[in-house]
């Protein structure tokens, strides 16, 4: 066997994420579709994954947009709407590596302020040997700090350990690193291509 670790991103890989979600029934999906799109929220998450406090990203939100402040506001107060649950699958396949003996890790882009909300909506997370947390450590992906870090902290030879993510751009930096880097779609065909590296569990 040629892989003795695999790397998981959390965020629509090992719990679904939809930051639309908390607005149910409380917004119109266009208003806050138009909300997200004035205040650029894709900038401000990653912000926040990096590190920045929301109080700093709120402060932005009040001088520069003060009509959304209250819809910011909301998000983070109700984050955990935004996180429903478990991607299907997923945690079958973090226990059967577990059972295995395969070293499981965590690679996140997170706020640490909200990161205490994920193992609440998806369990399995609790059973990884640890994760790293791009809002603690002040480096968010697709940045390669934050992927030769994860290799040092936890003494992972990154050419034996497999790093799964949704978003193409950290696939292609895990890649850059030397990792085993697969773009994730779905648990059943991340299982395959585990298989496929002669990983000891069972197929889908």
């Amino acid at each position: 066997m040629s892989v003795d670790a695999v790397v998981f991103d959390l965020g629509n890989v090992l719990v679904r994420w939809d930051p639309y979600l908390p607005f149910v029934g409380r917004m119109d999906r266009a208003e806050v579709e138009a909300m997200f799109d004035e205040i650029d929220f894709p900038t401000i998450n990653h912000g926040l994954d990096a590190g920045r406090p929301w109080a700093e990203a709120r402060a932005e939100v009040l001088r520069r947009y003060p009509h959304r402040a209250d819809a910011f506001d909301f998000y983070r107060e109700h984050f955990a709407d935004a996180i429903p649950g478990p991607v299907d699958g997923s945690a079958r396949l973090v226990r059967d590596l577990v059972g295995a003996g395969i070293r499981v890790l965590g690679l996140t882009n997170w706020s640490a302020e909200t990161f205490h909300h994920a193992e609440p909506a998806a369990p399995a997370i609790g059973l990884l040997e640890a994760v790293l947390v791009s809002g603690d450590v002040g480096i968010a992906k697709p940045d390669l700090r934050i992927f030769r870090l994860l290799a040092s902290r936890y003494e992972l030879e990154p050419g034996r350990t497999v790093f799964t993510d949704d978003s193409a751009p950290n696939v292609a930096a895990a890649a850059a690193e030397g990792f085993d880097a697969v773009l994730f779609t779905d648990a059943d065909r991340l299982r395959a291509d585990l298989v496929r590296r002669g990983l000891p569990i069972p197929a889908a």
